[in-house]
């Protein structure tokens, strides 16, 4: 009896034992859960990452919160050394997240309907006096004619008259299937809204998808030459396009692949192909070399739907003359550093009046004195080019040298020798879609503002965009940057020298080069010179809200247009 006591108490004591254990063992978890939610706590990045996860899981799934914090590591290391901080960086994260269906798209007709989709104007009055707002209102509905819950639209507006008026205006998304769109009145008369659906939220999930998975999309050819047998040319064209292990691009990267051309300045690498016969060292031209439509029969459906107008109030919008005066006066005399509002400016009669600062109408005689004695370095893309085409028909006596270069890579260069003007446009270099053109004729724009000493006679034009649309966000991001730190060097050896960045023209609507994809380059474009002291001419607004059919390269009005901002930065007064 006394053994069976015993054997009972050493039972107890184990029982009570092991419960102790466990229960510490529960009190240490707790505590250790504490701890790292406090330590969460102090890393702004991480609840960021925590917060876009919720908002957008498909980007950020919860079990690779891990991994894209150490991501994030790297990343800040890399913006660190441009002089850009956290929460320079985490802003950036804010102004690029686009919100998108909260739910599985199982049908096309789950998608937003152009044709049941509506605006209404709200609090609409019989008349309106200059310089006061109208607000609308856009309600999204799915083919099904039921209302949309969530956001991610892409939409945009303007007010525009009969009379060749126009100004455009800011929407914004609400996330829950409306919109709100805000307009200034600038203009005494009559008005009207118009409203298009640029692409659905559906649609956008397609352009982000493509974008983040196969940017090798869009490729390009690289020719290399050498000497042969018995004074022969050996010619071969291999496939080439941005070394990025990453969103598709990785595929060009098998064992022993590839000739690989990374630039000593600016780290930029390029790769190529082998070729079977020629050297690395052989490579001589680049040209654009084709497209791979990747699109599934699904998704150009959501694709289908795409720069349609919307039904809303079809009112006349009233406009009369304020009190005080009969038209907006600007005053503010342009300097750089000026912030571009929303909006920007608006035509009346084709013209543009800017909101930035006072702009100035130019002849050809106050042209041509505004460039007297100027060094104008262009560098960009084609619609950059544009430019340098309306200034040889704007100044007769800018005359264009023959440099015996591919016209449509340059470099062009025109000059007037009696007023000491000389006017330089080049593209950017790869990813460059053009004709076959020369490699050793491209360079990268930090490389060549870093080469040009600046001046208070030095202006410096350039724009990104266009031909960027089908690669990550990251890689662009890095391209600009390096220009900004080449730019801010400029600025702090020669601040007198005038730097100008045209912002991304609307026009592309495709899966190749879609306004959305512009959009998103833009806002990079002016995030990261935002605080630098250079001038923004805003023609995304002006090539938005124009009367005429949206192009990539728009017409004679709209570059006349910009040529007046252009002007009015160098010569204010």
């Amino acid at each position: 009896m006394e053994r069976e006591t015993g054997k009972s108490s050493r039972r107890w004591y184990l029982k009570v034992l092991f419960i102790g254990m466990c229960v510490g063992m529960i009190c240490f978890l707790v505590l250790r859960s504490q701890m790292g939610n406090e330590m969460k706590k102090q890393s702004p990045h991480s609840l960021l990452l925590q917060h876009f996860a919720k908002l957008h899981n498909s980007s950020f799934p919860a079990a690779d919160i891990s991994e894209i914090s150490s991501k994030e590591s790297l990343t800040n290391a890399f913006y660190s050394e441009f002089g850009i901080s956290s929460e320079s960086y985490s802003s950036l994260q804010r102004a690029l997240y686009w919100a998108g269906p909260d739910r599985s798209i199982t049908s096309v007709s789950m998608s937003t309907s152009p044709a049941h989709s509506t605006f209404i104007i709200q609090n609409l009055k019989d008349s309106y006096q200059i310089g006061e707002e109208l607000n609308v209102t856009i309600h999204t509905r799915d083919f099904q004619n039921k209302a949309k819950p969530y956001g991610g639209d892409f939409f945009q507006a303007k007010l525009f008259s009969s009379k060749k008026d126009s100004v455009f205006g800011e929407v914004v998304d609400l996330l829950n299937g409306s919109y709100s769109v805000r307009f200034l009145l600038p203009w005494v008369g009559q008005a009207k809204v118009a409203v298009r659906l640029i692409h659905s939220s559906e649609a956008v999930q397609v352009l982000k998808h493509h974008r983040d998975t196969d940017s090798d999309r869009v490729f390009f050819n690289g020719y290399f030459e050498g000497p042969g047998l018995n004074g022969t040319r050996l010619k071969e064209i291999v496939k080439c396009n941005v070394k990025w292990d990453k969103n598709g691009l990785e595929t060009m990267a098998t064992e022993d692949c590839c000739c690989e051309y990374k630039d000593s300045r600016t780290g930029e690498e390029w790769r190529c192909q082998k070729p079977k016969t020629l050297p690395c060292s052989a490579r001589v031209y680049h040209s654009m070399g084709g497209y791979i439509n990747r699109v599934t029969a699904k998704e150009a459906r959501f694709m289908k739907q795409t720069n349609k107008g919307i039904n809303g109030q079809k009112s006349i919008i009233n406009i009369l003359p304020a009190d005080e005066s009969e038209g907006i006066d600007v005053r503010e005399k342009c300097r750089p550093g000026l912030h571009s509002p929303v909006p920007a400016g608006f035509y009346l009669n084709d013209v543009w009046t800017s909101f930035v600062c006072k702009t100035r109408h130019f002849t050809t005689q106050t042209t041509t004195q505004c460039l007297k004695d100027k060094h104008i370095y262009t560098m960009g893309d084609s619609t950059l080019r544009q430019w340098f085409e309306f200034f040889l028909k704007a100044v007769p006596s800018l005359k264009q040298m023959n440099l015996h270069v591919q016209y449509q890579a340059g470099p062009l260069l025109a000059v007037d020798v009696e007023n000491n003007i000389d006017f330089h446009w080049r593209a950017h270099n790869a990813p460059l879609r053009c004709r076959k053109t020369k490699v050793a004729d491209l360079h990268y724009i930090s490389n060549e503002i870093e080469d040009l000493a600046g001046g208070p006679n030095t202006v410096i034009v350039f724009n990104l965009g266009p031909h960027f649309t089908t690669y990550p966000l990251d890689f662009f991001n890095r391209r600009v940057l390096r220009i900004r730190k080449a730019v801010v060097d400029l600025l702090q050896r020669a601040p007198e020298t005038t730097v100008i960045i045209k912002t991304v023209n609307t026009g592309y609507k495709d899966v190749f080069g879609s306004d959305w994809y512009s959009l998103q380059l833009d806002r990079i474009l002016r995030w990261a010179f935002q605080d630098v002291g250079v001038y923004i001419l805003d023609v995304w607004q002006m090539t938005a809200c124009h009367y005429s059919k949206e192009n990539i390269h728009p017409g004679t009005v709209i570059i006349k247009n910009e040529m007046d901002i252009f002007l009015s930065f160098i010569c204010p007064e």
